[in-house]
C-alpha cells in the first residue's frame, strides 16, 4: 500500500503530519529547505531575481524557528515572555555566487553561528545540488512591537540551544 499525502479535510493549515516537509528539515548541522524555482521567481533573463533570494533566505529561517517549536504568531501573542515580540533583521551580508534558472531544485541551509542576548547570527546558503550559488550570515534580534530589543527569553534559547550540533559554526 503506497503512502499518500492527503491535504487537511478543513481549511485549516496543514499539520506536520499531514504535510510532514513542508517546512523543510532539522538536519544534524541546523535546517535544510527546499525551494523550487517558478517563473515569477525569474527576471527577462529567466534567472532568479535578486531580490528573491532574500524570500528563500527568509523561508529557510521562518521554517527553522517554527520546526524547533518557535512560532511567529506565539512570538506576536507573547507566548514567550508575557509582551509581543518579533525578530527583526539588523544586518545581512549576501554573496550573489552563481545564477539560479527557472524549475531549478534548490535547497536553502540555515546554521546557527551565535546567539546573543537579543540577537542571533545565521549563515545561510542557497544550493543546487553541491554548488554554492548564494551566501549569506544574517543577524536578527528580538524586538518588542516598538521595535526595542529585547533579551531572548530562557524559553526560546533553550529551544535554539537544545537543537544546535555541539558547536556553533566559527566567527
Amino acid at each position: 500500500m503506497s503512502s499518500t499525502i492527503r491535504p487537511p479535510k478543513s481549511h485549516d493549515a496543514p499539520t506536520a503530519a499531514e504535510w510532514p516537509d513542508l517546512a523543510g528539515r532539522l538536519t544534524d548541522i541546523g535546517h535544510v529547505l527546499p525551494v523550487r524555482v517558478y517563473y515569477e521567481d525569474t527576471d527577462f533573463s529567466g534567472m532568479v531575481y535578486h531580490a528573491n533570494y532574500l524570500r528563500y533566505l527568509e523561508r529557510g529561517r521562518s521554517d527553522w524557528l517554527r520546526l524547533l517549536g518557535i512560532g511567529h504568531e506565539g512570538l506576536a501573542r507573547g507566548d514567550y515572555g508575557g509582551s509581543p515580540l518579533a525578530f527583526a533583521v539588523t544586518r545581512m551580508a549576501v554573496d550573489f555566487l552563481k545564477p539560479a534558472r527557472i524549475d531549478d531544485a534548490l535547497l536553502v541551509e540555515t546554521r546557527l553561528k551565535a546567539i546573543g542576548g537579543a540577537t542571533i547570527t545565521l549563515a545561510q546558503i542557497v544550493r543546487r545540488g553541491d554548488v554554492d550559488l548564494v551566501s549569506a550570515e544574517v543577524s536578527v534580534a528580538l524586538v518588542n512591537l516598538a521595535g526595542k530589543p529585547q533579551r531572548i527569553p530562557r524559553a526560546v534559547r533553550a529551544r535554539i540551544e537544545d537543537r544546535q550540533p555541539s558547536a556553533a559554526l566559527p566567527p
